[in-house]
């Protein structure tokens, strides 16, 4: 009878989304604090935008993350079906990349911070607007691209006993959901000034007024200050997020961070314990990405070098 194929049908639908969601929230939770590191890093990204382009380059920014996934979620459910062996070295090239780029911006950082203007920084600065623009965005792309992978890679972990249709919706929702939220609290973060300031231009005497422009004072004083944080948790979150995908992928390594977190917690109490393992690994984890990161742009700088 139609209705009974009808009805078996949604059953079936009820249940493809159920076992979608349950595995969509098991990667979740598994995959939160990368999609943290990735706020940091595009929020970080973003700064220093002239402020009447912010947004623009935030959503252009987006576009090439959905892109990204649009080539990343075929690209690893296929690489999972036929050669599963090639995900975990291309997830230490991307995460050795991340260490060479946090590096990279340290060393130029303290290298160009107090230098006079020279004959290549003043071209710099007569640069056209919309190139810098467009280097900007290529740049967060990319590194999009590297996070990307590893949530991904991640939730296809959670989600690998499952069929191949439920890990495919399964990535989508991921990569969908990261996608607005990461870019949806990056453009929240960057006009948080601008809402201050409207804020700031309310008018009246009464109290709620008077909230009002208080408020809006205090976002305008700290946004740059909660800027300048997030430039610089982006840059930790290179180191951390490169190490752990290093230290992931290299399981003596692993294994000896893991036995070091024990031995230094087993004399600690218990309250205590858990703190003192996650900031040990954490610790651990930031220092093997700043060495990689140290020892690829050393070995990239003799090779140009030797070129030359």
């Amino acid at each position: 009878m139609p209705s009974a194929g009808l009805l078996a049908l949604l059953d079936d639908i009820t249940s493809l989304l159920d076992d979608v969601a349950t595995t969509t929230k098991v990667a979740s939770k598994k995959t939160a604090a990368v999609i943290g590191d990735d706020l940091a890093l595009n929020a970080h990204q973003i700064t220093g935008t002239c402020a009447n382009r912010e947004l623009p380059v935030v959503a252009a920014v987006a576009k090439g993350s959905l892109l990204n996934k649009l080539i990343l979620i075929p690209a690893a459910l296929l690489i999972t079906a036929f050669i599963p062996a090639l995900i975990k070295p291309l997830l230490m090239v991307g995460g050795a990349f991340l260490c060479f780029e946090g590096v990279e911006k340290i060393l130029h950082k303290l290298l160009h911070a107090n230098k006079a203007p020279t004959r290549d920084s003043t071209a710099l600065a007569h640069t056209d607007p919309a190139e810098l623009e467009r280097e900007r965005i290529k740049g967060a792309v990319l590194t999009d691209f590297i996070l990307s992978a590893e949530i991904l890679v991640i939730a296809l972990g959670a989600a690998s006993g499952s069929p191949l249709h439920v890990q495919a919706l399964t990535l989508c929702a991921i990569g969908l959901g990261m996608t607005v939220i990461v870019y949806g609290s990056v453009a929240l973060i960057v006009k948080a000034d601008d809402v201050g300031l409207d804020l700031q231009r309310a008018q009246g005497q009464d109290l709620a007024a008077r909230i009002r422009r208080g408020l809006g004072r205090l976002i305008i004083i700290s946004a740059p200050r909660c800027m300048k944080l997030l430039s610089i948790a982006g840059t930790l979150a290179m180191f951390l997020v490169g190490g752990e995908i290093l230290v992931h992928g290299i399981p003596p390594l692993e294994q000896g961070i893991h036995g070091l977190t024990q031995s230094l917690t087993s004399a600690v109490p218990a309250g205590l314990s858990t703190i003192l393992a996650g900031a040990s690994k954490l610790l651990a984890t930031t220092a093997i990405g700043v060495s990689v990161g140290l020892a690829t742009v050393t070995s990239i700088n003799l090779l140009k070098r030797l070129r030359s």
